[in-house]
């Protein structure tokens, strides 16, 4: 009976000390997925630009990439106000890895038929999309879009006030 006292007492103290350890690597493994999927989505909303031959538009549901963002293919011209453009995928967040984007990709990236990233305007589109951790608002992945249309994912952490909430 004593020993078996020993075992649960020292099963408690490893799960005490364990838990936070555990904690932060699910958080480290959902900014990693997240980035990896906005990265994807992206590079899927340009090869469907490319092979559709017509804009297509990637946004932040409510504004927030955080909450996830929605693939659109652009027949009127007036992308995500217009509610009859067809959805190609959405993909849901829960808020709580938060997701910034410096001001030309804040809340949309539009793909023209070329593949090459347009503001509405027609001017080039180029920017980082933050994933950060949620506690301190440090950047941890970027999501980079360049003017070529290039995207890609970097792994370099840095303190980004587009992080902090």
């Amino acid at each position: 009976m004593i020993q078996l006292l020993f075992a649960l007492i020292i099963v408690a103290l490893t799960a005490r000390f364990a838990s936070p350890a555990y904690s932060a690597l699910v958080e480290q493994q959902r900014r990693q997925v997240t980035a990896e999927q906005l990265a994807s989505s992206l590079r899927n909303a340009r090869t469907e630009a490319l092979l559709r031959q017509h804009y297509v538009i990637i946004h932040a549901l409510e504004e927030d990439w955080s909450r996830g963002w929605r693939v659109i293919l652009d027949l009127s011209g007036q992308g995500h106000l217009d509610k009859s453009n067809p959805v190609l995928t959405e993909i849901q967040g829960d808020g709580h890895i938060p997701v910034a984007g410096n001001t030309p990709v804040k809340h949309y990236v539009r793909f023209s038929p070329l593949g090459e990233p347009q503001l509405n305007a027609g001017a080039f589109q180029a920017g980082t999309l933050h994933v950060c951790q949620a506690s301190t608002g440090t950047s941890h992945h970027q999501v980079v879009l360049a003017k070529s249309g290039r995207i890609s994912l970097r792994s370099d952490q840095a303190a980004q006030a587009l992080c902090a909430s």
